[in-house]
C-alpha cells in the first residue's frame, strides 16, 4: 500500500474533443482530485489513468453496464464529469462516491502529533468507493511478493495488448501526456478476455505462474466477486479470500479501493509496519503485529491513519539494497 498521491497540475480544465455524457457536482468540502483518485493508478504509464496538464483526471474502465471513460475536473469547488461509451451513465451516477462523498474523514481523532499535522496539511484527502472489484483485484494480485515496477509493467504491458481502447477522445487520439505526446486510454480486458490470455504472454509480461493461476481462478468467478461491492468490507474480505491465492494483503488494497474501507489496514506488506512503527513509535524494525497495536486506537479508520503517515514523508532511512527485480520474460 502507498500513499497514493497523484500530482495533478493546476489550470483552467480543457473541454474534451467529443462531447459526451456530464454531470457537475458540488461536494461542499475541500477535495483534492490527485489524492482522492491516486490510488486508482498503477504506475506512471498506467493505460486506464491520466492525470492531464489542464488540471483533469480521466479514467478508463469496465463498468457493469460495459466500457466507459471518466474524466473529472475540479474548477472553483465544482465538480465536472464528463463520460463516454456504455459505461457512461454508470459513470457518472457513481462520480460523487468515487470522490469520496461516502467517506466521513472527520469520523476519528489524531492522537499522534504527526498524524494531525497530516490531516492538518492534506484536507483535501477523502477515501475513493470505486464500487468494482476486478479492476482492483487483477493489478493487486500482481503485485504480489515483487517491486511495484514489475507490478506496473505486467499491468501495463497486458492491458494494452488485451483490453480495448476506451470510448471517446481518450482512446483513439488519446490524452496529451505530462511528457508531451498523446497516449491513448485503454479498459481493462473482460473477465473471458483475461481467461483467454495465453500462458507464453503472462511469461513475457514477467508474471510467474503463481500470480497467473491466482488470477485465472479470480476471473472464472469475477461475478460472484463483483457481487462483494454489495457487502460490508469485511464479509466482502472473506468472499475474496476464497479465491486461492488471495490472501489479507490483497483483499485489503482492493476493498480499500472497491468499497472505500477506511479500517482495511494493509497487513503482510514489506515495508508498511516500518513506516507505521517508526512514525509512531520511532521503531522501524515494527512487524504487523506492532504496527496493529499503534493502529489500535484507531480502529475504524487505520487504513486511512496509514495513508496519512504515507503522505507525512516521515519514513525510516533504506538500510538494505533495494528488493531485486526479476525478469522471467527474458528467461
Amino acid at each position: 500500500m502507498r500513499g497514493g498521491h497523484v500530482a495533478v497540475p493546476g489550470g483552467v480544465p480543457r473541454q474534451a474533443d467529443a462531447p459526451g455524457r456530464t454531470r457537475t457536482w458540488v461536494p461542499g468540502v475541500a477535495l483534492d482530485l490527485g489524492l482522492v483518485l491516486g490510488p486508482l493508478r498503477r504506475g506512471p504509464g498506467d493505460p486506464t489513468f491520466r492525470a492531464a496538464p489542464d488540471g483533469s483526471v480521466w479514467r478508463a474502465c469496465r463498468t457493469p453496464a460495459g466500457p466507459g471513460t471518466l474524466r473529472v475536473a475540479l474548477r472553483d469547488g465544482v465538480v465536472r464529469g464528463e463520460a463516454w461509451g456504455p459505461g457512461a451513465e454508470w459513470l457518472l451516477e457513481q462520480l460523487p462516491e468515487l470522490l469520496g462523498a461516502a467517506d466521513d474523514p472527520e469520523a476519528f481523532a489524531p492522537r499522534h502529533r504527526i498524524v494531525a499535522l497530516a490531516r492538518h496539511r492534506r484536507p483535501g484527502l477523502r477515501l475513493t468507493r470505486t464500487g468494482l472489484v476486478m479492476e482492483s483485484l487483477i493489478p493487486s494480485v500482481l503485485e504480489q511478493k515483487v517491486t511495484a515496477d514489475e507490478a506496473y509493467r505486467a499491468w501495463r504491458l497486458l492491458v494494452r495488448k488485451f483490453g480495448e481502447p476506451a470510448p471517446g477522445p481518450a482512446g483513439v487520439a488519446g490524452v496529451s501526456g505530462v511528457s508531451g505526446g498523446r497516449q491513448g486510454l485503454f479498459v481493462v480486458p473482460s473477465a473471458r478476455d483475461w481467461a483467454l490470455i495465453p500462458s507464453w504472454e503472462w511469461h513475457r509480461a514477467g508474471v510467474d505462474n503463481k500470480r497467473a493461476s491466482t488470477i485465472l481462478r479470480a476471473v472464472r468467478v469475477a461475478g460472484r466477486l463483483e457481487e462483494a461491492v454489495a457487502l460490508d468490507p469485511e464479509r466482502a474480505r472473506a468472499r475474496l479470500e476464497l479465491v486461492v491465492g488471495v490472501g489479507p494483503w490483497t483483499s485489503a488494497e482492493v476493498v480499500q479501493r472497491s468499497h472505500g474501507a477506511a479500517d482495511a489496514v494493509t497487513v503482510g506488506d514489506l515495508h508498511l509496519p516500518g513506516i507505521v512503527g517508526f512514525a509512531l513509535a520511532g521503531d522501524r524494525d515494527a512487524d504487523d503485529e506492532v504496527m496493529l497495536s499503534l493502529l489500535e486506537p484507531y480502529a475504524g479508520q487505520r487504513h486511512r491513519v496509514a495513508r496519512l503517515i504515507l503522505l507525512s514523508g516521515r519514513t525510516p532511512g533504506r538500510r538494505a539494497p533495494r528488493m531485486y527485480k526479476r525478469d522471467i520474460g527474458r528467461l
